[in-house]
This record gives C-alpha cells, structure tokens and sequence, in this order.
C-alpha cells in the first residue's frame, strides 16, 4: 500500500454504461492501496444520465465527487478543473471504459511514490499487452513518432488515458496547459520533460474497447496542435518561462485563481 493521499479521476461524456461498471472497480482497487483518497467524476454535459448516476454514488459514499457541467468544454479542460478541485498529494486519471486494465493503477501510482514526478502507462514498450485494430495501431504510432521527433519527446505513448503526477508537479505545469481537449495530455507530458521533470512509462494491458474510435480527423487536428506547442516551445520564452517558475511560485498562483468548488 502507498501512503500518499489520492485524487483519482475519470473524466466522462456520455458514458452511463461504462461509468456503472468503473465507479465499483475504481472504489475497490483504491480502498485497498491508499490510506485516502477522492474519486472525481469529471462529467463533460453528458446528456445519457452519466451525471445522474454519478451523483447517485456521491450521495451513498463521501470519498466520490461529481464536477457537472451544463456545456461541453472538452476532456482536457475537465481535467483541468478535476485538478484545481482536488486535494490528494497524486493526481491521477484513466479513462472510463477501462480499456487500461485497472490492475495496473497500484504501480502507476507506487511510481510517484518512489519518487518519479509522473508516471504515464504506455502500450508501446516491451512488456506491455495490447489488443487493437491494425488501423488504430498504426495512427498511435505515427501520432507518438510525430511527437517524438518535433517535440524531442522520450516518452513512448503520449496518448494512454492512465497517468498520475506529484501534486507539485501539476501546480507548477497546470498553468501552461493551452489544450482542452485529446492533445492535453501529450502537452502536459511534453512541458513536464522540458522542466526537466522526471517520468516513467509504465507497461500495461491494454485492451480496444468495441465503442471507441480515432477519427482521422482527430490525428489532423492533434498533429497540428503539435506544431503550435512547437511554436510555443522555440518562438516564444515558454521554456524559459518554465524553468524559471519554483514550485512556492506556482502554488500561489493556483490560489490567486479563486477557483471555486461546486
């Protein structure tokens, strides 16, 4: 058991089904390896009763909390405001139809406690298993090579939807973060790298959901975020800019936000 305190959180749109079968498996797998934790259920305008099963579960157990809204603002930007909500020493997420096997949550987050500032799983390194249409796969890996190269990206999977940071990690990079959709995670890992923090990937089971898609239009859109994070990198002092920031800089400007709690 680790123990640092948890904020576990899974961002949701549309996904009644799925979120009935994660909330009971997210509960168990957390109760057992934690001390404490908060499960955050950051719902997106969901219009198929996520919102309402979420708050269900909320009302029978304390430890989860469900942050609706009434407009779709993307997945990047629920994660954003799941962040400034939360409270745990770890900030993690992994998507809702568990597509990363659960089982894997324990060592993700045994990485920040053995001192990694973010831990990110990756269906790309040895010892990883994953099932996936040969179309999916290909996009991935033309999607990761892209990053790799005009970002100067270690990392392998920028995209796996299960990852957690130290607290102080995501005080200080939150406040980069210009993407509020599908590229906030490759943006946060990016920016992550260019402090100098340090990362590990973690292998995991991966395995493709009948329901979830990339669209080709969605490689078009993230490939060309890539290449305006590239602008932000070289042609303005964003570098600069993060380096320079201490951890007691950015907690004060998380507070002067005034981000309040709903």
């Amino acid at each position: 058991m680790i123990t640092s305190s948890v904020s576990a959180v899974i961002p949701v749109f549309n996904d009644q089904a799925a979120l009935s079968r994660v909330i009971p498996t997210a509960l168990d797998i957390l109760e057992k390896n934690t001390p404490w934790f908060e499960l955050i259920i950051a719902e997106d305008a969901s219009k198929d009763g996520s919102f309402e099963l979420a708050r269900r579960w909320a009302i029978h157990d304390s430890r989860i909390r469900v942050l609706h809204r009434d407009k779709r603002l993307g997945r990047g930007s629920a994660l954003t405001r799941a962040w400034k909500e939360s409270a745990g020493d770890i900030f993690c997420y992994f998507d809702v139809d568990q597509a990363t096997d659960m089982k894997d949550l324990p060592r993700l987050l045994q990485a920040i406690e053995e001192g990694y500032d973010g831990a990110t799983g990756s269906r790309l390194i040895p010892k990883s298993y994953v099932v996936r249409d040969q179309d999916r796969e290909m996009k991935s890996r033309v999607y990761n090579y892209l990053v790799r190269i005009i970002l100067g990206s270690s990392v392998h999977d920028h995209q796996c939807g299960f990852k957690a940071f130290r607290r102080e990690t995501m005080s200080l990079l939150i406040p980069f973060i210009h993407d509020t959709h599908w590229f906030w995670d490759t943006e946060l890992l990016i920016l992550c790298q260019k402090k100098g923090y340090v990362l590990t990937e973690i292998p995991v089971r991966w395995i493709q959901g009948p329901d979830t898609t990339v669209r080709t239009s969605d490689i078009l859109s993230m490939s060309m975020a890539i290449m305006k994070l590239w602008t932000r990198l070289h042609l303005t002092n964003l570098v600069r800019q993060i380096k320079s920031i201490s951890n007691t800089q950015s907690q004060k400007k998380l507070k002067s936000w005034n981000f309040h709690r709903q």
